[in-house]
């Protein structure tokens, strides 16, 4: 089993989503957060400086089972790109146990994926 957590631009999340649904993934997590890239610039908006080094994210994270690992990978490259600079991360970490409490399956069994 692997947990994968991707940080995406908040004007994709839905298309990842979808994406994700599409890959049979239905069951996943996802929070704003706020990050600092290496760009350091600043905007000027109608004679307003705002500081963009702190942007805005969603981060989307769910556990699924070694054989969705890559369509799930795909899905969110495939989504959430956009060529520019800020585009992300995906973060894939192992998941040594897992265990669904109302019915207590352990293992890949607890997972809602197919």
């Amino acid at each position: 089993m692997k947990k994968i957590e991707a940080i995406v631009r908040k004007t994709k999340f839905e298309e990842v989503r979808a994406a994700l649904h599409d890959a049979d993934i239905e069951f996943l997590s996802w929070w704003e957060v706020k990050g600092q890239g290496t760009a350091r610039q600043g905007l000027i908006f109608r004679g307003i400086a705002y500081d963009v080094n702190s942007i805005s994210r969603i981060c989307i994270s769910f556990v699924v089972r070694e054989i969705n690992v890559e369509k799930s990978i795909n899905a969110i490259l495939e989504s959430a790109y956009t060529g520019e600079s800020g585009d992300g991360r995906i973060f894939v970490s192992d998941i040594v146990q897992s265990i669904r409490i109302r019915t207590k399956d352990r293992g890949d069994e607890s997972l809602y994926n197919k």
